[in-house]
Order: structure tokens, then C-alpha cells, then sequence
């Protein structure tokens, strides 16, 4: 009995009672739905988040371009998330608010070209304002909406589409760093968006009594024919995929580079280098003009892949203004290389150019520029540089007041520019902006959160610091 007693009770030691291996299977199970279910929350949340680099979005239709549109890695889920990444310990301090100047007269005068803003916002102040049906209708041609609430604080952006590259990326900073420069006069705003080239609102469309009021739409561009928005391009916070530095940065490189080599001794022939394979007809015309002897002109041809390899030691633009003359050719649409080739101090020579930046509107022909036709083209430019050899006080002063509207255009500029056609939009408003369910909040963090290690390089040092003076004052009407 003692024998088969104690059998019985290790018997009982080594196989649990049938309750107990029913809980442990049952927890075992539970936890495996439970896992099943987080997984499938955490696929399901990866398949729908939308980030500022394209993750989970489409090119857009009317520019389309090779983009994988993949899921974004897992930190945009968790370490990214707006939840976790603008929480104020991880999001930088808000700086008060700089205090209001005594008055107005003793303020700075914005640059002529500022004038623009209200000639670009003419069409909804003659047509009753901005109104959310315009907001809407403005959505067909937009790749983002982009609402400002919260008196200036806040930032939300909706992706309808992926952007070219880290344009959407910089887009949203360039905001969140206007609300560092001008902190607490950022008005509130609902705004859409398109981060591609050519303009799309055309005023033969909504330029008469009888058509409808045009669609609101910013973008980085626009012509005399179109009522597209002009706002400062994602490059002037610095371009990752090309090497180029933030604006302030890059252009004292570019004036040192001018510096090093006087007028006097530069290459007296008209030089351009750039990417003529983007679809740009005139692009390929310049091509053919590359013959120093017959038409004055050295063109090259600028591989960025190539030069990405290279480590972009044959790209570099403080070493491209050792000629008198520098050519300024668009692309698809407007080119960002306008700023950059000004910069030099070599007198400019614009092939008639179609599209219009927000600062453009400061050239003027003979003045800071040389016009050259696109008829004939090669002969004008010969015809140029004809006229500078034979000029050559007058063709440096152009070139000199070329780099001084550069100069001019320092980053505080390109703030107090956003600063007043965002102040004068919102003025046009008839609603209340507030972002839709769809947005994500965007602040500092999540988005250097989001970028790369060169991206997130670029992003801060390109941080602004809150102003130490009131915005310029804008020219009169």
C-alpha cells in the first residue's frame, strides 16, 4: 500500500490535473489570438499610414514619376507617430512671441517683388474671398492640404499624393520653420498644395465674369496664363538628393567660389550645366549650341546618378562661376538653379523664361539680367556675349546686381515672404480652418524622426531661430 500510495502521489506530481492543462491551453490560445490581433493592427496600420516621404501613396496622375510607394519602416509607426514624437518633451520649446515694434515707419521695406502676393490673390479678392467649396474643388489638383490652427501652433498635413524625391518633407518644415521664425503671428490657415512643377489653374478657365472662381492653389511656381500660388521651393531648406546646403549656407559657398576668380579673368563664353533629360524641349535645343568657337557657349550635361556615385565632387556650384557669363535654361517647368546661377556674379542669361517664382519678379531685363530669345537661340546668346565683351563695366554691374538680389533673398526674407501671403490668404478666408480626419499632426520631431541620417542633417541646419525684429513692411498698394 505505502508502495503503490506513493506511486500514486508521483504520479500525480509529474501529470497536472486535466483543470489545469485546460487553463494553460486556453491561455496559450488566448495569447496567440492576442498576438494575431496586434500583428494584424500593426499590418493593417502600416498598409494605410501615409507619411511626408510617399509611403502608401500614388504619384500624382497629371506628372507621374517612378516612385515605390512601399510601407514606411516600423519607427513612422511608433517612434514617429505625431502621439509619441510631439509630445513636448521630444518637440522643441515654443519661443515667446518677439514684442511689437513702436511703428511701422522704422521697420524695413520688403522688397519690391513682395508686391506680387496681392496681385497673385487678386482673383478671390474680387470674387468674394476664399470659401471651403473653392478649397474643395482645389483638392483635383493638389498632393497635399496643409491647415495651420490653434493660432499659429500647430501643423497638420493630409497626403493625397507622393511627392518627387523629399519635396514634401521639406514643404512641412519650411512651415514648422516659419512658426519658429515668426512665432505667434502665423495666422491660421487652410491651404492645398501641389508639390510638382507646372502650374495647373489656368486663367482662361476662371478669368471672366461669367466663369467659375478659380481653385486656391499653392505651388512652387506660376506663369502670366495661370493663377497657381507661388510659394518658396523645398530647396531653400537645402535639396539632399543633390548635395545642395540649405539657401544661407549654400550661397556663401557660391560667393566665395565668385570671389576666388575676378571678373577680368574669367572665361569670356556663356557656360550651363545641368540635367537636359526632363523632358525639356528647350533644354535640348541648348545642346546644340555648344560650340565656344561659333556660338560663345560651353553646355554641359549633368548626370546626377553618375555624380551621387561620385560623391558629388564634379557638381559642386561654388566651382561653376569661373565664367563671365552664367545661362539660365528652365526644365520641365521653373528650375531651382535660377537662384544658384544668379548667385555667381557672372552676368545671367535667361532663355525667356515662362514661369515665374515667388522672387523672380524682382529681375529685371538689362537691369540684373540678359534676355536671351528662344528663337534663335544660339545667336542670341553669341549676340550676349558679344555685347558683355564689348561692355565689360556694364556687363559685370549686371552680374553684380544679379548677386545682390540674391544677397537680399537671406532666409529672414524668405520668412517674412510666407509670413505675408499666408497673413494676406487668411484674410480671404470664410471659414474656420480645421483639419480633416485624415491628417496627421506634423511637428519637429516626427519629421526629423522620419528622415534619413542626410535628410535629418539638411532639416537642422536649416532650423530657424525666432526673429530679433519685427517682418519687413510690405510696399504699398
Amino acid at each position: 500500500m505505502g508502495t503503490a500510495e506513493g506511486g500514486g502521489r508521483g504520479r500525480g506530481a509529474r501529470y497536472p490535473p486535466l483543470s489545469a492543462l485546460v487553463v494553460s491551453a486556453i491561455a496559450a490560445f488566448s495569447a496567440v489570438i492576442v498576438l494575431a490581433v496586434v500583428h494584424s493592427a500593426y499590418d493593417d496600420a502600416m498598409a494605410r499610414t501615409r507619411t511626408l516621404l510617399g509611403h502608401n501613396l500614388e504619384p500624382t496622375p497629371w506628372h507621374p514619376f517612378p516612385h515605390a510607394k512601399g510601407r514606411p519602416p516600423a519607427r513612422a509607426a511608433l517612434r514617429c507617430a505625431p502621439s509619441v514624437a510631439c509630445l513636448p518633451p521630444l518637440s522643441r520649446p515654443r519661443p515667446p512671441p518677439a514684442a511689437a515694434a513702436a511703428n511701422a515707419s522704422s521697420r524695413r521695406q520688403c522688397p519690391s517683388y513682395f508686391a506680387a502676393i496681392r496681385r497673385d490673390l487678386a482673383p478671390w479678392r474680387r470674387r468674394g474671398g476664399v470659401t471651403r467649396a473653392l478649397l474643395d474643388a482645389a483638392r483635383r489638383r493638389a498632393s497635399m492640404r496643409v491647415t495651420i490652427t490653434g493660432g499659429g501652433t500647430r501643423l497638420h498635413v493630409d497626403m493625397y499624393y507622393a511627392c518627387v524625391q523629399s519635396r514634401a518633407l521639406f514643404t512641412a518644415w519650411s512651415l514648422l520653420q516659419l512658426m519658429r521664425r515668426h512665432p505667434g503671428r502665423v495666422p491660421d490657415v487652410d491651404l492645398m498644395f501641389d508639390c510638382m512643377d507646372r502650374p495647373a489653374v489656368n486663367r482662361t478657365e476662371h478669368g471672366g465674369g461669367g466663369d467659375p472662381a478659380a481653385p486656391p492653389l499653392f505651388r512652387y511656381c506660376t506663369t502670366r496664363d495661370h493663377f497657381d500660388i507661388p510659394f518658396p521651393d523645398w530647396s531653400f531648406w537645402g535639396w539632399p538628393e543633390t548635395n545642395i546646403e540649405p539657401w544661407d549656407c549654400e550661397f556663401k559657398s557660391i560667393k566665395q567660389g565668385a570671389n576666388a576668380t575676378r571678373w577680368v579673368d574669367r572665361v569670356p563664353t556663356a557656360y550651363w550645366k545641368g540635367n537636359p533629360d526632363v523632358a525639356s524641349p528647350l533644354r535640348e535645343a541648348l545642346l546644340g549650341c555648344n560650340d565656344t568657337a561659333l556660338w560663345r557657349a560651353e553646355i554641359m550635361r549633368q548626370n546626377w546618378t553618375d555624380e551621387a556615385k561620385a560623391g558629388y565632387q564634379h557638381s559642386k556650384l561654388s566651382s561653376q562661376c569661373t565664367h563671365r557669363y552664367k545661362i539660365y535654361a528652365e526644365g520641365f517647368a521653373w528650375s531651382v538653379s535660377l537662384k544658384y546661377i544668379l548667385s555667381c556674379g557672372s552676368m545671367a542669361l535667361l532663355i525667356e523664361p515662362q514661369y515665374e517664382d515667388f522672387f523672380s519678379r524682382g529681375l529685371e531685363p538689362r537691369v540684373n539680367y540678359w534676355p536671351v530669345g528662344r528663337v534663335g537661340m544660339c545667336e542670341s546668346i553669341r549676340d550676349a556675349v558679344g555685347w558683355g565683351d564689348a561692355n565689360p563695366a556694364e556687363a559685370e554691374r549686371v552680374g553684380r546686381r544679379g548677386q545682390r538680389l540674391m544677397q537680399d533673398l537671406s532666409m529672414p526674407a524668405v520668412y517674412d515672404y510666407m509670413l505675408h501671403l499666408l497673413t494676406e490668404y487668411a484674410a480671404l478666408m470664410d471659414f474656420s480652418p480645421a483639419p480633416p480626419p485624415t491628417a496627421q499632426e506634423v511637428c519637429e520631431g516626427s519629421v526629423l524622426c522620419l528622415a534619413d541620417e542626410k535628410q535629418r542633417r539638411f532639416l537642422e541646419a536649416s532650423a530657424a531661430e525666432p526673429a530679433a525684429d519685427e517682418p519687413c513692411v510690405m510696399p504699398p498698394e
